[in-house]
């Protein structure tokens, strides 16, 4: 929520362009000054597209929230398999921890292909996280990529992954779990 309205801030102030001798032109420099860091990425991502580079702020804030989504989604997903995990063995149910385990390790996985198929939008693929994501994610997109053809210049294999996965994890949960 900081960098939200750090950036907000920011982006109120390059619009508004205040007297740069008053307080809020003063305070305006400074907290430029103390956002450039996380700023300057999309602004050149925006220069290097020919937008306007003023919006920065907004896209910034655009990608700190679908970070923050990722990584709220990814917590909650881990943190519900340990709990599966700690109740099946408290219960002594082999079968449910199996599920837990099973269903947890899907959802992660599925996860990490909406965040190698977003990401890739405007991340680079020199980028670590991407490089991650897919050395994760290829072994099983790769066969998938030979076997569909691209559809219109655009790899629909990420896609027909993502709903075989979920149709596993609802298999998994509906005979493991219940």
């Amino acid at each position: 929520m900081v960098v939200v309205i750090l950036m907000a801030l920011r982006l109120i102030f390059n619009y508004l362009d205040p007297n740069p001798f008053g307080s809020v032109g003063r305070f305006s420099f400074k907290l430029k000054k103390f956002t450039d860091r996380i700023v300057h990425p999309p602004a050149m991502f925006l220069a290097r597209l020919g937008i306007n580079t003023k919006i920065a702020p907004l896209v910034t804030i655009l990608v700190f929230c679908i970070f923050g989504y990722f990584t709220l989604e990814f917590v909650v997903v881990v943190l519900g398999t340990i709990d599966g995990v700690i109740s099946s063995v408290t219960e002594g149910n082999a079968v449910r921890l199996v599920g837990h385990l099973l269903v947890g390790f899907l959802g992660v996985y599925i996860l990490f292909i909406w965040m190698r198929i977003i990401f890739s939008w405007f991340l680079s693929y020199t980028n670590r996280l991407m490089r991650f994501l897919m050395r994760v994610t290829d072994p099983l997109l790769e066969p998938f990529r030979r076997m569909i053809p691209p559809v219109a210049m655009f790899d629909i294999s990420p896609i027909i992954v993502l709903f075989i996965l979920r149709f596993l994890q609802m298999a998994v949960a509906g005979v493991l779990l219940r």
